[in-house]
């Protein structure tokens, strides 16, 4: 089970562009291996930032109205949202230690 919460279109504003907090959006989906290989990683980015970064996780196959608004076209994406505003994007996947720094570098 992931640490991360799973958000859709429809909790998008209230769960993501309204956190007090910043927020880390991965955008993935069931079928995508490299999304997979980054889960475990996003679970340990959302334990070792714990109260100082939201994570939380959209799918993209079954919520097209978020990615679609943000020119998601390649999974996984992760953005860093502040105060409803995308700070940083990441596609693809990497290392954790890289992962981890590019995100709490700009929290």
């Amino acid at each position: 089970m992931s640490k991360a919460a799973d958000v859709t279109d429809s909790t998008w504003d209230t769960a993501v562009l309204q956190s007090e907090t910043p927020v880390l959006v991965d955008f993935w989906a069931e079928w995508c291996g490299p999304c997979k290989a980054m889960g475990p990683y996003v679970d340990k980015l959302a334990d070792e930032a714990a109260g100082k970064l939201k994570v939380v996780k959209l799918n993209t196959q079954d919520n097209l109205e978020v990615p679609g608004r943000y020119g998601i076209t390649a999974i996984p994406t992760f953005l860093l949202i502040k105060k409803g505003e995308v700070v940083h994007q990441i596609v693809g996947s990497q290392p954790y230690e890289k992962f981890k720094q590019a995100i709490l570098s700009k929290i």
